[in-house]
């Protein structure tokens, strides 16, 4: 600015000159000509406008008159402040003014150039923002406060993760709501190797939780949630009925004194006269309610008994007063003993001539049993149940031992219970017998029974008949549950579906885990040269419990050589699968108490499978010794008939080279099978081709006789050989 000289153009004729204008170059750049005119005198128009010019109007402001004439130019500092605070409050002044004036589309844009004494003037004007501006001001503001609202956002937030026995790295970042890949990039850097679905212990779960800033909360498991839920439900207790279980050796008359003391015939329905199920039922006597479990006394049914020990108040063992103490009765004792319950000992059958029951009580002394009348604690009662004599002194010495023990339980609580037995009904579907031990279990109720739930459809009694509520003590039968449950299994009732599920999830979960299919191999069995069969073995019984004795009965078949092995034990009648199956495995078909389908008959007819039906457990365990037998290989027995000794060696046109022995030992006959042996070793194993004795074929050589021996496929004899005859026989094995 201080280089350029500025010039100020008008256009048009003034009527005044301008003087002194040449004045103007000798002045500073910064002063400003400004000439005094009379009031009177005034422009009568306007310049007249050219096209290349601009209105003139406010290019120049009235100032006050200078005193002389003279310029006016601010010299000092103090002058230079006066002015400038001047100036200021004029600004001040005309911005107020502007405001009033200004329109809707804003302040009005400058319209004239921008010139020295334009700039140095109070008439510039602050232009207004654009309504653009103001938009992107906005839009910055409105993305800075987002921006902020994120961040606030992106804090990491602390959650509560369940963390159960096990967990797979999958659902555990699922669970804290991390991905997959910063949990298993975490582990690596731990120095551990996973991949999604690998599965990580309780602990190491909860130190990953941790690390990645949430709260682990360590999940119950299963049985300690069921065990909650028992302890909680012992308030308002009332007196229960006792529940006894007979117990004793097999044919004794346990299911007999049963039968009489609740007037019904179940002997009659058990195949060969013995008891191969668990049954359960009530009888009332003088208002006095008990419930009666009876138990298998065939050896085969062990955990059916300890079963029934575990679950009763009282055992009832029965003897029989002519056979004694036999290995069941001493086990029965046992199971009692271990269950700490007490005894009572009904001496049965007293009826028959040839019963002794001193004998007897004399015999349990051996096991710690010693009755009242040789002052002991055990009460024992001599009976007969054909004659149906002393079955009220047996029921009052019941009673009173069940006042002694003084059995209450709560009535009004949800409830809990023991399976008896479980099977599968074809028209009913899967139907488990329970005895409730505490609470009421009514219809509709939700519950768990070991790895299976539902929902109680129906409840029978042991009289067959469907009632809507079961006491504690009662045996019944329910239907609802979603598959045959395990006999021995608790019983639970939940609030709703929902528990009930999850707890049954959580089981099925923990046995998955709990479980080991691996199978290590011993230095024994690795380096064994021996390969021992299996018989494949498929079982289909009518309940549970006889499936489970079976198995364990089978499983006591041993033998170094072959081995039976269980494919399957299921319940239920043959089906097409188990057919399949059973072709797939070449394994043997075993149908106890149970018939197979129509379907699954023809299909086996089809395929020629065999299926074995039985009714009686020992039958089945004879018949699966016979299958193991046929699977062993044979006894072969070697017997040396005769040895003969090679003199000289001929050739023989026609027939080749014949040995001429002479027979050392025994006697060689035509059709043995015979070794040649050379220093020691054998040299070659056939049979005799054919014996000559002086030029006569003979069909057998004695002690002390010489002889030509032609063999078959064999002619490289030498002198000194000897050839020994032996005859084979093989022997057929059984276990």
């Amino acid at each position: 600015m201080e280089n350029k000289k500025t010039k100020l153009t008008i256009s048009g004729k003034p009527k005044k000159t301008f003087k002194r204008f040449d004045s103007s170059k000798t002045e500073g750049k910064k002063t400003v000509f400004i000439e005094k005119r009379s009031n009177k005198t005034s422009f009568k128009g306007n310049f007249n406008k050219s096209q290349n010019s601009r209105p003139l109007s406010g290019n120049f402001k009235k100032t006050p008159p200078l005193k002389n004439n003279k310029l006016f130019s601010p010299t000092s500092d103090f002058e230079r402040r006066k002015l400038a605070e001047q100036r200021a409050t004029k600004r001040l002044k005309g911005n107020e003014d502007s405001k009033d004036k200004k329109t809707k589309l804003g302040t009005k844009k400058r319209e004239l150039k921008l010139t020295v004494s334009r700039a140095l003037s109070d008439e510039i004007e602050t232009r207004e923002r654009s309504l653009a501006s103001v938009k992107r001001a906005r839009q910055k503001e409105l993305k800075n406060s987002n921006k902020n609202e994120n961040n606030e956002n992106l804090k990491p937030i602390k959650r509560d993760i369940n963390i159960p026995e096990a967990i797979t790295v999958r659902e555990l970042a699922n669970r804290m709501a991390e991905q997959s890949s910063n949990v298993i990039k975490y582990l690596f850097g731990m120095g551990v190797t996973v991949t999604i679905n690998q599965t990580l212990a309780a602990d190491t779960a909860e130190f990953l939780v941790k690390e990645f800033g949430h709260n682990p909360i360590r999940e119950e498991k299963a049985e300690e949630i069921i065990q909650k839920i028992k302890a909680s439900r012992t308030e308002n207790l009332k007196n229960r009925p006792p529940i006894i279980t007979v117990m004793g050796h097999v044919d004794h008359g346990k299911t007999s004194v049963l039968d009489v003391l609740r007037s019904a015939n179940v002997v009659s329905g058990e195949f060969g006269g013995i008891t191969q199920h668990i049954g359960a039922y009530q009888i009332e006597n003088q208002s006095n309610k008990l419930t009666f479990i009876d138990t298998p006394g065939h050896a085969a049914f062990t955990e059916m008994r300890a079963r029934g020990s575990k679950l009763t108040d009282i055992v009832v063992l029965v003897v029989a007063a002519d056979d004694g103490v036999k290995p069941q009765t001493i086990e029965s004792i046992k199971h009692a003993k271990a269950a700490n319950v007490p005894i009572v000992v009904a001496i049965n059958k007293c009826d028959l001539p040839e019963a002794d029951p001193q004998k007897i009580k004399n015999q349990l002394l051996e096991h710690e049993l010693i009755a009242e009348d040789l002052s002991g604690d055990t009460l024992m009662v001599e009976i007969s149940a054909k004659n149906k004599s002393n079955l009220d002194k047996l029921i009052e010495a019941i009673i009173l031992q069940a006042e002694i023990l003084d059995l209450k339980t709560d009535f009004e609580s949800k409830a809990t219970g023991v399976v008896l037995e479980s099977k599968i009904d074809t028209g009913r579907g899967p139907v488990a017998t329970i005895i409730v031990t505490t609470g009421t279990l009514k219809k509709g109720d939700f519950f768990v029974s070991g790895l299976k739930w539902g929902k109680i459809r129906a409840i029978i009694n042991d009289k067959g008949n469907n009632i809507d509520e079961a006491l504690p003590s009662a045996p019944v039968e329910i239907l609802g549950i979603n598959g045959a449950a395990k006999a021995g299994d608790d019983f639970i009732v939940l609030d709703n579906e929902k528990e009930a599920k999850n707890l049954s999830e959580n089981r099925a979960q923990e046995s998955k885990d709990g479980k080991n299919p691996l199978t290590f191999a011993t230095q024994d069995s690795a380096f064994s040269n021996k390969s021992t069969e299996e018989l494949n073995l498929i079982i289909k019984s009518d309940v549970h419990g006889s499936s489970e004795a079976i198995k364990s009965a089978i499983s006591q078949i041993k033998h170094d050589e072959v081995k039976p092995k269980i494919i399957l034990a299921d319940i239920g009648m043959v089906t097409e699968t188990d057919v399949t199956l059973a072709k797939a495995s070449n394994a043997v078909l075993i149908a106890f108490n149970v018939k197979p389908s129509k379907e699954a008959k023809k299909l086996a007819e089809n395929e020629k499978i065999n299926i074995s039906s039985y009714n009686i457990i020992y039958e089945v365990l004879d018949f699966v010794k016979k299958k193991m037998s046929g699977l062993l290989s044979p006894d072969v027995e070697e017997k040396i008939i005769g040895t003969a000794q090679i003199l000289e060696v001929f050739k023989v046109s026609g027939a080749g080279k014949v040995a001429g022995s002479k027979v050392t030992e025994g006697e060689i006959n035509s059709n043995s099978d015979v070794r040649v042996i050379r220093d020691g070793s054998i040299i070659f194993t056939g049979r005799v081709g054919s014996l000559f004795r002086e030029k006569n074929q003979v069909k057998q050589v004695n002690n002390g006789q010489e002889c030509g021996i032609a063999l078959k496929d064999y002619m490289d004899f030498q002198k000194n050989d000897t050839i020994e005859a032996f005859s084979v026989t093989s022997k057929e094995r059984s276990i």
